[in-house]
């Protein structure tokens, strides 16, 4: 059984591998480190330096994988890769940088690459990574994935104004009256309300707006304008 399926993965076909990066020293060293991963093996078919080489090359060859850097004598490896995805979208895409930022990372998902791997990468990493995406399967660095998920989360947490929309009426207007520097005590008495029923108002509107003191509650009302209904 173990002899069968050893020559089961042994049978498995190289995955091909285009380089894209405009430094001979650095697409050398991946080579090598490529050259190390048995099984399956993994072939470099061949290797560019610019943005036009990059996507001539992967429409002649049609590798399984191409490791791209981001920055190109002529144009950015991220423009590269959408072009080279919307002709051959069976290509797998990882991006090679030795660039880190909030910026990059979000590019680089909306280009489609399927992986952002920083360049100390270990070799050893670095070709289970091409294995693992030939497989389907996305490669993020721990850093770029921490980052891609604080994206989302700022991207996706509500603004001050839409928090604001989330008030009741009645928190609206006691958070106005705590905008206007009254005390509990005088907005009670303006709107009716006992103290409690004021304090309890301001609980909701402090949970709503994520935030412990009045004063902040208050700047943010003023900051933001009344919201709209």
């Amino acid at each position: 059984m173990n002899a069968c399926r050893k020559n089961a993965q042994s049978a498995r076909p190289p995955i091909r591998v285009l380089l894209a990066d405009d430094s001979e020293l650095m697409r050398n060293a991946v080579r090598v480190a490529l050259g190390l991963h048995r099984n399956p093996p993994i072939h470099v078919v061949g290797e560019t330096g610019t943005m036009a080489a990059t996507v001539a090359e992967c429409a002649r060859l049609s590798p399984d994988v191409l490791l791209l850097d981001i920055r190109l004598p002529d144009g950015s490896g991220l423009e590269a890769c959408r072009r080279i995805l919307q002709r051959q979208p069976g290509v797998r895409v990882v991006v090679l940088t030795g660039a880190s930022s909030d910026s990059l990372v979000q590019e680089t998902i909306l280009a489609g690459a399927h992986g952002y791997l920083m360049k100390e990468i270990a070799p050893g990493s670095l070709a289970q990574a091409v294995v693992d995406v030939a497989d389907g399967k996305t490669v993020f660095d721990p850093d770029a994935t921490a980052r891609a998920i604080r994206l989302f989360r700022d991207q996706t947490a509500p603004t001050v104004a839409e928090r604001l929309t989330l008030l009741s009426r009645q928190e609206q207007r006691v958070l106005a009256l705590v905008a206007e520097g009254k005390t509990n005590k005088e907005i009670g008495a303006q709107l009716s309300l006992s103290d409690n029923t004021v304090k309890n108002y301001l609980g909701n509107v402090f949970e709503k707006l994520q935030v412990k003191h009045r004063s902040k509650a208050a700047s943010i009302y003023v900051q933001a304008g009344p919201p709209e209904v």
